[in-house]
C-alpha cells in the first residue's frame, strides 16, 4: 500500500479531531468527577454481575443491551453520556455509545474502561465500600499526570 504523503497530515488531523470528539480517557473523567460538576452522567454498561464486582463511584448501571428499552426512563437527554465497559479488549462501551447517539444522546466512550480505572488506583466501589487498588506502573504514571 502506498501512501500520499502530501495529504497525510490533514487526513490524520481530521481522524484524530473525530476520535476526540467521541472518547475520553480515565484521567479525564476522574479530573470531571472530583470537579463535582462533570457536566455528563458515566454509565457503565456491564452486566448485573460484573457490576457487583466493582464500579466507578457515581456511575448510572445501564447494561448495553437494555439501553434501548431503559435509556428514556433513566437518562436525561439533555445530559451528555460516557460510557464504559470492561476494557479495551471489550466493545461493550463502544456498542452502548452507539445505541445511546441512535437514540439522540450526546455521548463520548471512556477508552480504557472500568480495567484501566482500577489499573490507575481510583476509587472502585462494591457492596463493601470504596477501595483503591494499588497503581499499575504500567498504567499510570509515577507522578501526578503523564503531562498529556
Amino acid at each position: 500500500m502506498s501512501l500520499d504523503w502530501t495529504t497525510l497530515p490533514a487526513v490524520a488531523a481530521a481522524h484524530f479531531a473525530r476520535r476526540l470528539a467521541v472518547e475520553t480517557d480515565v484521567s479525564d473523567v476522574s479530573a470531571a468527577l472530583e470537579s463535582g460538576a462533570p457536566g455528563f452522567v458515566l454509565l457503565d454498561s456491564r452486566s448485573a454481575e460484573s457490576w457487583a464486582q466493582g464500579y466507578v463511584p457515581g456511575a448510572v448501571h445501564l447494561p448495553g443491551r437494555e439501553i434501548g428499552a431503559r435509556a428514556a426512563a433513566e437518562l436525561d437527554p439533555a445530559v451528555p453520556v460516557v460510557t464504559y465497559c470492561w476494557g479495551p479488549g471489550c466493545n461493550g462501551a463502544t456498542r452502548a455509545a452507539l445505541a445511546l447517539a441512535h437514540l439522540g444522546y450526546r455521548v463520548r466512550e471512556m477508552i480504557g474502561g472500568f480495567e484501566y480505572w482500577a489499573r490507575e488506583g481510583l476509587a472502585v466501589e462494591t457492596a463493601d465500600g470504596v477501595e483503591h487498588s494499588p497503581v499499575d506502573p504500567l498504567t499510570a504514571p509515577a507522578a501526578v499526570s503523564c503531562g498529556c
